[in-house]
């Protein structure tokens, strides 16, 4: 009896090493079949039970018992996270379960271009992205995210920094509006905010002229040139004369229609800089991060005046009679 009993132990003994063989090698071994990318998603809320059928169906894994063995043995604290995968077959369940775990999911880029508004970025992402345009106005209407900043924002004009962003399917508008406001925080960093301080500006005060800025000129090498005759301007109280100043205030109501025409520089508006001196209560666009750089560092120059080209650059003027001179050549030209 006691040799029939070591016998069955032996052979119990032998078939367990040989099972746990069998299932270290099914577990890491990759279904054979042609070299391909297959796109998997995981919708939120599946069970892993349910991903390990879907799977097997997709003809991911060989077998979908072996999959749940090796997470249960593995991985048993770890959630399998929703998304979607792009799987280059042929992948071991091991290695599957690894990418769903550490939630390697596809990320598609999403371009912010300097200079939107708030609202053009929305009418952005709904166009380009699918991203409802209510949803986004509405996350970046909360200005909490940038209180410690700005106490004073009565939304996230100004702050939601353009940029190539990376972002999962689905992602919500509010996870949007939430990596531009952190990528913003990210660039204005404390050197930048001291700079501030050092020049007797908030921080709110520099997003505004870089702003004005932003809307300016298209040309980088002007950038820090506008800012200096907006510096020396704001010094010696000198109104600011900035024409996007008012096109934004008829954007808000509506009413521009592509032309600034010279009945508009007459809005009663707190944003026509022509009418009201010192920078308008507000950005009037999100500024990229070299606005933001110029309007911390201006050229050291005496400018007071510059002038349209008409080719998207600029005359500049340190006198009223030189600007004027410019302003007859280049205006009457156009």
């Amino acid at each position: 009896m006691v040799k029939i009993i070591k016998k069955i132990l032996f052979i119990f003994f032998i078939l367990l090493i040989l099972s746990a063989a069998w299932f270290v090698y099914e577990f890491n071994y990759a279904k054979k079949g042609s070299e391909r990318t297959v796109v998997f998603e995981v919708k939120e809320g599946s069970s892993v039970r349910s991903i390990a059928r879907s799977l097997e169906e997709s003809d991911l894994i060989k077998n979908r018992h072996i999959f749940l063995l090796g997470y249960r043995i593995f991985f048993p604290a770890q959630s399998l996270r929703a998304g979607e995968y792009s799987i280059d077959k042929p992948l071991s369940s091991r290695e599957i379960l690894t990418l769903l775990i550490e939630g390697r999911v596809i990320l598609y880029p999403i371009t912010i271009p300097e200079g939107l508004t708030r609202l053009e970025i929305a009418d952005h992402i709904q166009t380009e992205y699918a991203v409802d345009k209510d949803s986004f106005l509405k996350a970046s209407g909360n200005p909490g995210s940038i209180v410690s900043m700005d106490a004073k924002a009565p939304n996230l004009e100004g702050y939601l920094f353009p940029e190539t962003y990376h972002f999962p399917k689905n992602t919500s508008a509010r996870s949007m509006v939430d990596a531009m406001v952190d990528q913003f925080i990210s660039v204005f960093d404390l050197e930048w905010r001291q700079r501030a301080k050092n020049l007797g500006f908030s921080i709110r005060e520099i997003v505004i002229l870089a702003s004005l800025i932003e809307e300016e000129t298209s040309h980088p090498e002007e950038r820090t040139l506008v800012s200096a005759t907006f510096h020396n301007r704001l010094r010696i109280g000198m109104k600011l004369d900035c024409d996007p100043t008012i096109i934004y205030a008829l954007k808000q109501d509506n009413a521009y229609t592509g032309r600034l025409r010279y009945r508009d520089l007459k809005l009663d508006s707190p944003y026509n800089t022509y009418i009201y001196p010192g920078l308008p209560p507000g950005p009037i666009c999100n500024p990229g991060r070299e606005s933001l750089k110029a309007a911390l560092y201006p050229a050291d120059e005496d400018y007071l005046y510059f002038v349209s080209k008409n080719d998207g650059s600029h005359q500049f003027s340190r006198t009223f009679r030189e600007h004027q001179n410019a302003v007859n050549i280049y205006q009457k030209r156009k």
